[in-house]
């Protein structure tokens, strides 16, 4: 997929209206408040030395990058927010104290779901949205993914 092709997705999500319920769309997932969309995704790394892993980061964290150059002529320059802490956060609240059933925070989707897997994203405030990019990877031997995310929700 090429950058125009890229914008035009992040333009596509923000046009569009949230759905009612969580699930899959054409592009990644969706639910109340928020679009994500899947831009680019590399191929998995099982068989890796490691070679194929870092060049693959470096491309998918350049391809991120270029495309926020890109918004920032729209919007000006984004905000980094890192998602470190909220995963916590969110492990936390669903095992925190068991016997009480768990933490008392709710993180509202979609930043529960980003912070498994992406660990810093790129924003912007657009207009009563926030517009994100983000580069997630589920584990090592899994493939990269040049995320956009649309959402209403704050970050918390």
């Amino acid at each position: 997929m090429s950058t125009a092709q890229h914008l035009a997705a992040i333009d596509l999500l923000r046009s569009r209206e949230f759905p009612a319920a969580h699930g899959r769309s054409e592009r990644g997932s969706q639910g109340p408040g928020y679009h994500i969309a899947e831009l680019l995704t590399s191929d998995t790394f099982w068989e890796d030395d490691g070679m194929r892993w870092e060049v693959a980061e470096e491309q998918f964290e350049a391809e991120r990058d270029g495309l926020a150059v890109l918004l920032a002529d729209r919007w000006g320059p984004p905000q980094t927010f890192s998602l470190h802490s909220l995963f916590d956060r969110v492990v936390d609240a669903d095992f925190g104290d068991l016997e009480d059933g768990g933490g008392d925070e709710v993180i509202p989707e979609p930043w529960a779901q980003l912070s498994a897997s992406v660990p810093d994203l790129h924003l912007w405030r657009v207009e009563g949205r926030w517009i994100a990019l983000g580069v997630s990877q589920w584990d090592r031997e899994q493939p990269f993914q040049l995320l956009a995310v649309v959402t209403e929700t704050d970050p918390p």
